[in-house]
């Protein structure tokens, strides 16, 4: 399905979650190019998150500890403060968090871009696993931060690009990973109690949009399509949508490209849901 409609008379607020290893800034083309088209833009950090990048790199001590629900409930309690539900695009952990929002009713429309995946997505690449690994492959790192080289990150992240490309995003956005996000979504499937769990039949969800590149090596489509084949229970629209060339960096070039289909498609199904006052539609996929 193809969404661009005409934007509505008055602008959205838009909500943009950043994923691991970066921070807001990350967004700070995205939230220009959006306020530029009339919406209001928040793009909070997750908590402890707020300062440059290149401070968290000399002193990543707010990074130990993470923890899934308290990146959630930080999150739900600023969205619960807004006049009206916003829209929420999500990146890598932050499709994730976006996911248990929408699940926990949030929010007019949903996007989880190069999402971490939910409980029940059990498609583990090891191109996946691999770039988890500096995380998961020593469980002392628990509470612990998880850096990347740029070797590294050049391999998991922006792997679409050159390396002196590469290496100027890693300068610029780049902050160490938090290890126990990792552990509590790796091993989800193995935990009842799993903080990445969702209601995949909620019919409370907003409308979702799973979309990703097919060069993206921590999202890659195969996980994209299982996340899918789950969320797509829900009897809310949900679609998904794929990217030829496209790595994790959501600031590759083409991004317009990319944030303007995101955006176009939550301005629709956002006021097709307030329109009817239900979650309505079915599962549709996008090429």
């Amino acid at each position: 399905m193809s969404s661009t409609g005409s934007e509505p008379p008055q602008g959205e607020t838009v909500v943009l979650i950043h994923g691991m290893w970066m921070t807001p800034l990350s967004w700070e083309h995205w939230v220009n190019h959006y306020t530029d088209r009339g919406h209001r833009v928040l793009a909070p950090a997750w908590p402890g998150l707020e300062r440059e990048p290149a401070e968290l790199r000399r002193d990543p001590s707010p990074l130990r500890g993470i923890d899934i629900t308290d990146v959630v409930d930080h999150y739900d309690k600023i969205i619960r403060g807004l006049e009206r539900p916003p829209i929420i695009i999500g990146h890598s952990f932050g499709g994730l968090f976006t996911q248990l929002l929408l699940d926990r009713g949030l929010g007019a429309a949903g996007v989880a871009l190069s999402t971490g995946a939910p409980k029940g997505v059990l498609k583990l690449p090891l191109s996946t696993l691999r770039a988890a690994w500096p995380a998961l492959g020593n469980p002392a790192n628990l509470k612990k931060e998880t850096p990347l080289t740029p070797k590294q990150f050049h391999w998991c992240f922006t792997n679409a690009l050159n390396r002196e490309e590469s290496d100027s995003v890693y300068e610029r956005y780049y902050i160490p990973g938090s290890a126990r996000p990792f552990f509590q979504a790796g091993f989800a499937n193995f935990n009842p109690g799993a903080k990445t769990k969702v209601d995949y039949k909620n019919p409370a969800r907003a409308p979702l949009l799973l979309a990703t590149g097919t060069e993206d090596r921590i999202c890659p489509p195969s996980v994209n399509n299982s996340n899918f084949k789950q969320q797509r229970k829900a009897p809310s629209v949900t679609e998904q949508k794929e990217y030829p060339g496209r790595s994790h960096w959501p600031g590759q070039d083409g991004w317009e490209e990319v944030a303007d289909y995101l955006l176009n498609w939550s301005l629709e199904h956002a006021v097709n849901t307030r329109a009817t006052g239900a979650m309505t539609g079915g599962a549709v996929r996008s090429s």
